[in-house]
């Protein structure tokens, strides 16, 4: 259960904005979504191994 303190008078856009900032932090729906079905490690895995090859094709193509 997250705990968002509030000041007297502030506004309830800013506590909805704080609230919504420390739910991103939790990653609770990266967690949800990874729950919903099994994935196998070898896949993970794979998976892991295509991103990084993409972010450093795109960090050598920058330079």
């Amino acid at each position: 259960m997250l705990i968002i303190p509030i000041k007297e008078g502030e506004n309830i856009e800013r506590a909805l904005k704080k609230y919504k900032k420390k739910y991103e932090k939790t990653n609770m729906m990266k967690q949800l979504r990874a729950r919903k079905e099994f994935q196998k490690p070898s896949i993970a895995r794979r998976q892991e191994v295509i991103r990084a090859a993409y972010k450093q094709r795109m960090l050598s193509e920058q330079m």
